[in-house]
């Protein structure tokens, strides 16, 4: 059965790897379904030498099953789709708001369940995800107060699921297909919004109501408190009040798990309820009815915790920690239940079969991998290696004297441990299952997110007990409680984080708190995972310190580069905004940084900050901010505060935040220039004469950078316009020919003149824009000009990330093209 469920999990990720869903699922799954349930028969004409035959064939029925088990789901949900023809119009809804609203600065997002299409649209998906925004352009508009279960009338603009397509960034679509969203969009103000009911009945909306009354409580009673957010993760699971300067912390300290609703909590909520239920049973609650007669004690222990397991997953909105915990549990109840014995490998493989065969997107998810992967590495370096600390008496052999063959004895029966020694002993076990969960899951951890927590051992051995023990029952305690004990409570639990926090952050400070590498390839990741495995081996396995050898090229590689003389530029699919990495093969400038999508959320800590890390990179020789709009500047004071930055050029004021807090700042002007690697950077816009004109408008003093090498160059030309065209033609018509052009302001109407066109005589250009963006961005005329100049036009929000190499030829790589899956619009 582990071979099958194996094999079951791993068939279901292999689909997420394909392009396109495989026709007849249906047969295919009946037919892997009667491969699997004739396995059995197979037994019995199958020699038993042949044994890993019958492993062989599970392994291949089980792949076949959940392969064509994930195909039925896939389709399914990928079936309820707006039509290409109803983005961007005006539709009336009816539905009620079916999940916790994200509240942020500036308005609102939430699930919309549509019960009605009243006008708009033939058909539209059956949840959509809306934000209702506050303002529009400077324009401030009242949006209603909605809560979980509420029935509203709204009228919305919707589009199609899109997200950006970077290398090693955040599938937003895959995202949104797991949840069962197909639409995305936004509320309009045009006064028909109405509610029409305070709560509609349903499971769903009664456990998401319960998940809002928690909240709010949490946050009345932590009001401007620094950890509210915290507190809020651990009792309900909502995690998007948790700022990202703190995520930093956590995540360089390894201690991420614990700031949600983990199956550590999960585990000890259901053993604290398993206790008292079990205690009070019992003692009949304290009556003569004498209940362990009827059931036994350790049954109704065994529901109890099962019970509160599952009302605990359902406030963390069931993410795959919590579901792992729970159905591992489940199993556990169910074999005491049924009096059967379970090995912890079965319950184990059931738990990933359950969680795969609910929601076949998991294995995509690295939570999903950690989870199983931990469980795994303690059952792996801990089971059956206890030691028997008292007993009746142990059946030992030992040789005869004479040499007459092995007798039977008894050694004597050892008294019971002090409790010093249970202490001891306890200690030593948590750390042995500490060392093995911090060992076991290096590369792992290295393959998922390119780095691994140095300081992790010691901040969980700190945070584990604080934050399991302490933090989490007093946080749901004041959850529930009455106000009057309630607010003491919670504010015991802030004041404990509070500390927590700031161990954390002393320890987080240390350049050396996290080691960064390159994400390995497949075969350095599985020869890692070979030498972990070597050193977790049990007491007595020869040389397991050799284990540690196989993790040299993991932790030692260093990111790739081009070769001397040759660049390689990687455009970000950012959205309406403008960020470009060039590459030397000794140096590396940012030019441009991205939009800002929320105060809290950028390119730079959204695209360009994991893209780094995944390579490797820890610092950069430079950046350049071509000028002070939001969709080129928004990500800059991320990279500032995240990365090491030498030197950067922007055309900002002196008392410019950017400014203030670059290392070193050179202002960009015309004329400037060096050589990196054999590289020539040429700086070609603005003029020193411009930053005198205090009428200019920002993008009038676009930084302009020609990046040229082996007879290849690219221009960076920002946001100039009309005008400034104008004026690169007068005073450089020589440097302007390139081979690729960052198209002028996204292709706006006010840029890409004739003239600059026919000097630049680009072979391919580029369009940084958004799906869909409120500009129309590139203006039809425009891009239609750039190809009745034979020029190649490439747009990010179509194509996804573009890499560009430049080694005497020119390559473009299209990240959506190279990457294809399955529900990604082209």
């Amino acid at each position: 059965m582990r071979c099958a469920i194996l094999g079951f999990v791993g068939g279901a990720a292999w689909l997420q790897m394909l392009a396109a869903l495989p026709t007849y699922p249906s047969a295919g799954l009946a037919a892997a379904v009667a491969a699997a349930l004739a396995l059995p028969a197979a037994r019995r004409w199958l020699p038993a030498r042949v044994s890993w035959l019958r492993h062989f064939l599970a392994v291949l029925a089980g792949a076949a099953a959940g392969f064509f088990w994930a195909v039925l789901l896939a389709e399914a949900a990928l079936a309820p789709e707006l039509s290409k023809a109803d983005e961007g119009r005006d539709i009336t809804l009816i539905g009620t708001i079916a999940n916790l609203p994200n509240r942020f600065e500036g308005g609102v997002r939430f699930n919309f369940a549509v019960e009605q299409v009243e006008r708009g649209a033939a058909r539209v998906p059956p949840l959509v995800a809306l934000s209702w925004y506050e303002g529009y352009r400077g324009e401030a508009v009242p949006i209603g107060e909605v809560q979980p279960g509420e029935r509203w009338r709204l009228t919305v603009r919707l589009q199609r699921p899109h997200g950006n397509a970077n290398p090693y960034g955040f599938d937003y679509e895959l995202w949104l297909l797991e949840q069962g969203v197909r639409a995305t969009g936004y509320v309009r103000q045009d006064g028909r919004n109405q509610r029409l009911a305070t709560f509609v009945g349903s499971f769903g909306n009664v456990i998401e109501h319960c998940r809002a009354v928690l909240r709010e409580r949490i946050l009345r009673a932590l009001k401007g408190k620094e950890y509210a957010g915290v507190i809020v993760a651990l009792v309900v699971g909502d995690q998007r009040g948790i700022p990202q300067s703190d995520w930093l912390v956590f995540n360089r300290t390894g201690i991420s798990h614990l700031i949600s609703i983990s199956g550590l909590h999960i585990t000890m909520i259901a053993g604290l309820f398993a206790l008292a239920a079990s205690a009070l049973w019992r003692r009949s609650f304290f009556t003569r009815a004498q209940l362990p007669l009827l059931l036994p004690a350790q049954k109704v222990a065994a529901l109890a915790g099962m019970l509160a397991a599952l009302v605990y997953v359902l406030l963390a909105g069931f993410g795959v920690p919590a579901q792992r915990t729970l159905y591992m549990l489940a199993v556990v109840a169910v074999a005491l239940w049924t009096d059967r014995l379970a090995s912890v490998t079965h319950v184990l493989c059931l738990a990933a079969g359950v969680v795969v065969l609910l929601d076949p997107w998991a294995v995509m998810w690295p939570g999903f991998w950690l989870s199983f992967g931990a469980v795994a590495t303690i059952l792996y370096a801990t089971v059956g290696r206890t030691e028997v600390h008292h007993g009746s008496g142990v059946a030992v052999l030992a040789a005869g004297a004479a040499g007459n063959g092995a007798l039977p004895l008894l050694q004597p029966r050892r008294a019971p441990l002090s409790r010093r020694e249970r202490w001891m002993a306890d200690l030593k076990m948590a750390a042995r299952v500490q060392y093995a969960v911090t060992v076991g899951l290096v590369p792992l951890t290295m393959l998922l997110f390119a780095q691994v927590s140095v300081a992790s051992p010691v901040a969980n051995a700190v945070a584990i007990p604080v934050v399991s023990l302490l933090v989490t029952p007093l946080a749901l305690a004041g959850a529930v409680l009455p106000d009057l004990l309630a607010a003491p409570l919670l504010n015991l639990a802030h004041g404990t984080v509070w500390l927590l926090a700031q161990a954390l952050q002393w320890m987080s400070a240390s350049r050396f708190a996290v080691w960064a590498a390159p994400t390995p390839p497949p075969w350095l990741f599985c020869w890692a995972l070979f030498g972990t495995a070597w050193m977790l081996a049990p007491r007595g396995w020869p040389l397991r310190w050799l284990g540690i050898v196989t993790w040299l090229p993991l932790l030692a590689a260093t990111p790739s580069h081009p070769a001397d003389g040759a660049f390689r530029v990687t455009a970000f699919d950012v959205g309406q905004g403008m960020a470009l990495l060039v590459e030397t093969s000794g140096h590396r400038l940012l030019y441009d940084t991205g939009p800002a999508y929320a105060p809290d959320s950028n390119g730079g800590n959204r695209v360009i900050l994991p893209y780094l890390r995944a390579r490797g990179i820890g610092a950069l020789d430079a950046m350049v901010v071509s000028h002070a709009d939001a969709d080129h500047s928004g990500g800059a004071l991320a990279m500032l505060e995240n990365m090491r930055i030498s030197w950067t050029s922007t055309s900002l004021p002196a008392g410019h935040p950017i400014v203030r807090a670059s290392p070193r700042h050179v202002r960009c002007e015309a004329g400037q220039g060096w050589n990196w690697d054999g590289v020539l950077f040429e700086m070609l816009h603005p003029s020193a004469e411009s930053y005198g004109h205090a009428g200019l408008k920002p993008n009038a003093r676009s930084c302009v950078l020609r990046v040229s090498a082996g007879g290849k160059a690219m221009l960076l030309a920002g946001d100039i316009e009309a005008a400034q065209e104008a004026e690169l033609l007068l005073r450089a018509p020589a440097s302007l020919p390139a081979d690729v052009l960052l198209a002028p302001h996204h292709g706006s109407g006010t840029s890409s003149t004739p003239p600059f066109l026919a000097a630049v005589r680009p072979g391919a250009a580029i369009f940084q824009v958004g799906y869909r963006n409120r500009y129309h961005h590139p203006q039809p005329q425009v891009f239609e000009r750039y190809r009745s100049l034979g020029i190649d036009r490439l747009r990010t929000d179509e194509s996804g990330a573009l890499t560009l190499e430049f080694n005497g030829q020119l390559s473009v790589e299209r990240y959506r093209e190279a990457n294809p899956r399955y529900w990604r619009h082209p």
